[in-house]
């Protein structure tokens, strides 16, 4: 698969789209609270992403996929499947939402802490997201995806953390994953070249202990192998002439 060059009217829906799962995170917000079942939290986000915007849930039967958004808790790395399980004091959560909009597709995470966090839990979502934004300002025209990777996994294990190599980020349009594939480390250098019209994902899993991974029975949920906390946060990420545009930016966050 080429990696595609997104006309101006396709950047536009991609904004669209970008903007509505944005807005799928700010509106969950006040729900994620000790209590509630990600189960519950599934449930909200798909009626919101159906009834309120007119939208496709892209999660829901993805390959199989059972859920309409990825609720990934503690030492779940990602695919995490809503559940009737509580969430409790002291969880960390990260939830992923994908919204589909006249064809185009917008993708966004961002970790929660649900009442009073481990400070380890804290600092590894700070780092996480502070990683994301780390490999997000490295976009531009002529950068080559070896030195985004290179830059997160440097920032990441400067703060002694690890690295997921398993999984990354992708090219994002009409299809949900398409190329390139964004790695979260690398070699200064190396890998593609971006190119103006380019839209992809970053979207670091950050490890407090090791990087290894387990995926579990269920075909779907990632854990990390020692069970130690997992954060990530992610972003759609347009290549503009002379730098980048974040397609899913919260009108809440400051980058």
């Amino acid at each position: 698969m080429a990696v595609s060059i997104k006309t101006a009217e396709e950047i536009e829906k991609m904004r669209v789209a970008g903007k509505l799962a944005a807005d799928v995170l700010t509106m969950i917000e006040p729900h994620v609270q000790a209590g509630i079942t990600t189960e519950e939290l599934n449930q909200i986000c798909h009626d919101y992403i159906v009834n309120e915007q007119q939208a496709i849930p892209a999660p829901l039967n993805y390959h199989g996929f059972p859920r309409s958004i990825c609720t990934s808790v503690n030492h779940v790395i990602c695919h995490g499947i809503p559940s009737e399980k509580k969430l409790k004091d002291g969880d960390i959560i990260n939830i992923d939402i994908t919204v589909i909009k006249d064809g185009y597709h917008g993708d966004t995470s961002k970790m929660f802490q649900i009442g009073k966090t481990s400070i380890l839990a804290q600092r590894l979502c700070r780092v996480a997201r502070e990683s994301m934004f780390v490999g997000i300002e490295m976009v531009k025209p002529g950068i080559r995806l070896g030195d985004i990777g290179h830059a997160i996994q440097t920032y990441a294990e400067k703060e002694n953390f690890s690295v997921v190599r398993e999984y990354c980020g992708h090219g994002i349009g009409q299809v949900f994953h398409e190329d390139p594939q964004v790695l979260h480390y690398g070699t200064p250098g190396t890998g593609l070249e971006l190119k103006p019209g380019m839209t992809f994902t970053i979207e670091p899993m950050i490890n407090a202990g090791k990087r290894h991974v387990r995926q579990l029975p269920d075909g779907w949920t990632v854990v990390t192998k020692d069970r130690s906390l997992s954060a990530q946060w992610e972003h759609t990420i347009l290549v503009t002439d002379n730098g980048y545009e974040i397609l899913t930016l919260r009108e809440e966050e400051t980058v």
